[in-house]
């Protein structure tokens, strides 16, 4: 398993007990759709290995608590802190069809209302204050906020995305 097939599910923040019990922020807002997985996949090495649950449940409600198969001792706790867990893409829970997961809409073409085809999403940047799209056109980047007022429609049948921009903002790039 790769991790262009998985998803990012969250990471270890902490050793819970003694008994080698670990807890887990996920990366979601319904962190109750994950109590009763049965392993996950744990980057170790920049490889991903297969770790089996024992018993999970939620802890203070936003993390999980997790007791892996083997990992029996505080200090087997202790050495997965920080690591990052995944699991497989078939895995993630089916959204509306206005409704995306980053990974999905990438190499959707982007329909701008006045300006037509204005490119290819190539990626999703979530590292600022609000997620923008990474669109790419006769090798120029637009980005474009990913605003809930901007979009329009996600049509994920014929792989494009309508979006309505502030006027000018698709000029700054193309200009």
């Amino acid at each position: 398993m790769t991790k262009e097939e998985c998803f990012y599910l969250g990471n270890i923040v902490g050793k819970f007990s003694f008994k080698g019990e670990v807890l887990v922020k996920l990366d979601t807002d319904e962190p109750e759709t994950y109590t009763e997985m049965e392993s996950v996949f744990i980057e170790y090495n920049e490889n991903l290995v297969p770790f089996f649950i024992e018993r999970s449940s939620l802890h203070k409600s936003t993390l999980l608590r997790v007791k892996f198969e083997d990992i029996d001792t505080e200090d087997d706790a202790e050495d997965m802190v920080g690591a990052q867990l995944y699991l497989p893409l078939s895995l993630l829970p089916e959204l509306p069809e206005d409704k995306f997961y980053f990974h999905e809409i990438i190499g959707f073409d982007v329909l701008d209302a006045e300006h037509g085809n204005i490119g290819k999403i190539v990626s999703v940047n979530d590292s600022t204050a609000q997620a923008l799209f990474e669109i790419e056109k006769e090798g120029k980047q637009i980005l474009i906020p990913m605003n809930d007022e901007f979009i329009q429609k996600v049509d994920k049948k014929n792989k494009t995305i309508r979006v309505v921009t502030p006027e000018g903002l698709i000029d700054l790039y193309l200009g």
